[in-house]
């Protein structure tokens, strides 16, 4: 029976695995791993990240600045810390397990695909961010990869994931840390100015713009000229890629990729722009410029993530096809039932499984992407 220690947050414990199964490994990073596992009291599948003591000498203050955002947080689109625990050697940190893979193979595999479906991806991720805002946290790395569909259903809420980068806003705190990744951080921090929560309402803007296009709004293979093209602001609404979207979705993107943060929206300003709250988002299917240009410029293994959600739709594809003992007490177990037409995929899975396998152990960023 594992022991909370005296400021609540963390259990002790000997050994995990009097807790949890471990099934297997969805990915790693830095200096943890990410492990599919179920709560043997509940049989509830978990994320179990993983982080030895050791790796953890001189960051100290990184993870409990990770555990201390992640503590705090609840919110339906944000992937959620369910439990601490430590042993002599680890900290294990239990996490939501979310299952149904990752934002852009879901536009990819879709066949009908319009504004009005990225205007309701774009509300739920500034409510989920302005959520964080009012609590003084800024996310600062905000990006499609850390962007991953709840379960497999069609109407499968966004979760936020990934807070290695997030930073709690004490009052008289000036963030000027550069940090982020390359293409989606604000023009004044890559000034090296002081910063706000607007850096977060910009990185959404360029996600609005990917989503619409299927391209970055920024690109150069120099990453000088990058910067340059960020500082200045300068992007296009090329055509034709633009010629079939509607003025009022342009319109709402210069609004969070403006330059100035003082005259950026906020997210509560982006929630009341027509093209979240009104009707002006268009139907037209868009799919496939969209996908085609997902494909060409997102190339599998650039947003393939430290957390391997293919892994997840796999194991759990078996689990559905293997056994009858499944119960309906998880969340992520309700939502095991796919459909006929996915269950013949079984065996192109298990030829991907040693290529996920690789692109997994390859997966090495500084922060997991599963928190």
């Amino acid at each position: 029976m594992p022991l909370e220690d005296g400021n609540g947050w963390k259990k002790k414990t000997t050994d995990i695995k009097e807790n949890y199964d471990f099934k297997e490994v969805l990915g790693t990073g830095a200096f943890s791993e990410v492990v599919l596992a179920e709560e043997r009291s509940t049989q509830h599948l978990v994320a179990v990240k993983c982080i030895p003591k050791k790796a953890l000498e001189g960051k100290e203050n990184s993870i409990e600045n990770e555990i201390a955002v992640l503590h705090r947080i609840k919110h339906k689109n944000i992937i959620s810390l369910q439990d601490i625990f430590e042993s002599q050697s680890h900290l294990y940190l239990v996490m939501q397990l979310v299952s149904g893979g990752e934002l852009f193979d879901r536009i990819v595999e879709k066949g009908f695909y319009t504004e009005r479906d990225a205007s309701k991806l774009i509300c739920q991720i500034l409510d989920a961010v302005k959520y964080l805002h009012d609590m003084g946290i800024v996310h600062r790395d905000l990006k499609p990869e850390n962007l991953l569909y709840y379960s497999m259903e069609e109407d499968s809420n966004i979760m936020i994931s990934d807070f290695g980068l997030s930073k709690i806003e004490d009052s008289g705190t000036v963030m000027s840390t550069a940090c982020g990744t390359p293409g989606y951080v604000a023009p004044e921090v890559l000034a090296q100015k002081p910063y706000s929560k607007a850096v977060d309402c910009w990185s959404i803007g360029v996600i609005s713009y990917i989503l619409l296009c299927g391209y970055p709004p920024f690109y150069d293979e120099n990453d000088a000229k990058l910067f340059e093209q960020i500082l200045k602001a300068e992007y296009e609404f090329d055509s034709p890629y633009w010629d079939d979207i509607s003025d009022s979705a342009k319109d709402f993107i210069c609004h969070l990729m403006e330059k100035d943060p003082m005259l950026r929206y906020t997210c509560e300003q982006a929630l009341q722009h027509p093209w979240i709250s009104g009707d002006t988002a268009l139907d037209k299917n868009i799919h496939e410029s969209v996908s085609a240009q997902i494909k060409k410029n997102f190339a599998k293994s650039k947003w393939k993530q430290a957390f391997n959600a293919t892994a997840v739709v796999r194991h759990m594809r078996r689990l559905q096809l293997g056994t009858s003992q499944i119960t309906s007490t998880s969340p992520c177990h309700r939502h095991l039932l796919l459909p006929a037409k996915e269950q013949h995929q079984e065996e192109e899975d298990d030829e991907e499984e040693e290529e996920d396998k690789g692109e997994a152990d390859a997966c090495v960023s500084q922060h997991s992407k599963q928190v």
